[in-house]
């Protein structure tokens, strides 16, 4: 592809972001190097993250644990912002291209979502590609979710008041395990109260966004693009799977779910699909687009105020959402 078609993206970055860009740089230049194979980018990743996870707020308590599911032990951690029994939960899906990223390399992002919405979050560490091909991450989602919904109160949290969030290939996970859970008619999905999707990768092969952006200031182009895919999937049909091509599933029935997408990602206008389709179906949903900021801009919420943002109006969303235990999922925000 001819990169002489991009945009100038340094040159529309707010100047904080481009702040951002050049301080994890500095801290690990070769982190989003798909040449380079995901082994050394795992450990440029996660020296990278270290530095933006630092700070933030406290937990009244954090607990590591493991979950047995019918795919395997999955490692989870759960933080409790207050003190006190059956809170809701929020299952966290982190990103990463389905290759990297862990419980450290998102943990900023959870505490600073348990602290705003005042729920339990619950990070799922699922197996990463290569080694795992879909849909082995997807059953440990969704296998989390069920048993968190059947499991809850040991736990201490709520199981009628569930929501799923997720952030880039972790927003396809949390999306794709609902549709998964529902379609295998597993009750759980009824207690879903919201969906909290930043920036995903939702089933676009093609789109304005993505021939207008993505480069080597946020590991985006085309190619990489096309590497995180091929780690992850087995065989190539897989890309058409109702779970992967999540824009292709039966979308009528969501429950409301709160679509953030950065201005300047290669993905955006995933993000502005599937909020036309939840339009079209009359659910409920706010979409915001965060302007002059890149793909995972979450992360840098140490020094970017456009992350702060995003991430306190996710967690009002989650807050008007969730409600009393109980509450009709398709009631409109606000009656």
């Amino acid at each position: 592809m001819f990169e002489g078609n991009k945009l100038p993206v340094e040159q529309l970055m707010s100047a904080t972001m481009r702040a951002v860009v050049a301080k994890s740089a500095e801290l690990a230049p070769d982190a989003y190097d798909t040449s380079g194979g995901f082994e050394a980018m795992r450990v440029a990743y996660t020296r990278e993250r270290a530095y933006w996870n630092e700070g933030g707020p406290q937990m009244q308590r954090t607990r590591d644990a493991e979950i047995v599911t019918p795919y395997g032990s999955v490692a989870v951690r759960f933080h409790y912002p207050r003190p006190g029994e059956a809170a809701p939960v929020v299952v966290y899906i982190h990103g990463g291209g389905f290759v990297l990223g862990n419980l450290d390399t998102h943990d900023r992002i959870m505490r600073l979502l348990a602290d705003e919405t005042g729920a339990v979050v619950c990070g799922v560490d699922y197996t990463l590609s290569p080694e795992a091909k879909f849909p082995l991450a997807l059953h440990q989602c969704a296998a989390v979710i069920q048993h968190l919904h059947t499991q809850g109160q040991q736990y201490g949290t709520d199981p009628l008041r569930l929501c799923i969030a997720g952030d880039s290939g972790g927003a396809m996970l949390a999306l794709g395990a609902f549709l998964y859970l529902r379609d295998q008619g597993d009750p759980s999905t009824n207690f879903v109260r919201a969906l909290l999707l930043y920036y995903g990768l939702f089933g676009l092969r093609d789109s304005k966004s993505r021939r207008l952006l993505g480069g080597s200031w946020d590991g985006l182009t085309q190619a990489d693009l096309d590497y995180y895919m091929d780690c992850y999937l087995e065989k190539p049909e897989d890309a058409r799977s109702p779970y992967v091509d999540v824009l292709s599933s039966d979308l009528s029935d969501l429950p409301p779910a709160f679509i953030g997408a950065a201005e300047l990602d290669p993905l955006r206008d995933d993000s502005l699909t599937l909020a036309a389709m939840l339009e079209r179906h009359h659910r409920t949903y706010k979409f915001q687009v965060y302007e002059g900021v890149l793909h995972a801009f979450l992360h840098n919420s140490r020094h970017l105020p456009e992350a702060m943002t995003a991430l306190r109006d996710g967690a009002a969303f989650l807050r008007d959402a969730v409600g009393p235990a109980g509450q009709d999922n398709n009631k409109q925000l606000g009656e």
